[in-house]
């Protein structure tokens, strides 16, 4: 196991990765973080506002890149790996927080 360090949306994280899998893991990184430098307003917006607007970009480009298929289908893409799983639970578990918090009284 190792670990890549990644600055996405200009935050810092460690995600652990199998062994020679941290360029690949990088390379994906430095692409979501140019789709956020490119994106003017997300100055203070919270860390899962963040990496969601993130994803949807993305996928949005998938989709774009798949315009051949149906409209609500992605294309399919190359496992990336276990790095990835990691952060989409804590993208659930942050979007569960911010619920959480927006129905507190």
């Amino acid at each position: 196991m190792s670990n890549v360090n990644l600055t996405i949306g200009g935050r810092r994280y460690t995600l652990g990765c199998a062994e020679g899998e941290e360029q690949h893991i990088e390379k994906l990184g430095a692409a979501i973080d140019s789709k956020l430098s490119a994106t003017a307003g997300l100055q203070g917006m919270s860390e899962a506002h963040t990496l969601l607007y993130a994803a949807l970009l993305m996928a949005d480009e998938a989709q774009e890149a798949n315009s051949g298929a149906d409209s609500n289908e992605l294309p399919k893409m190359p496992p990336v790996g276990e790095p990835l799983e990691e952060l989409a639970e804590r993208l659930e578990s942050l979007a569960s927080k911010l619920e959480e918090q927006a129905s507190a009284p």
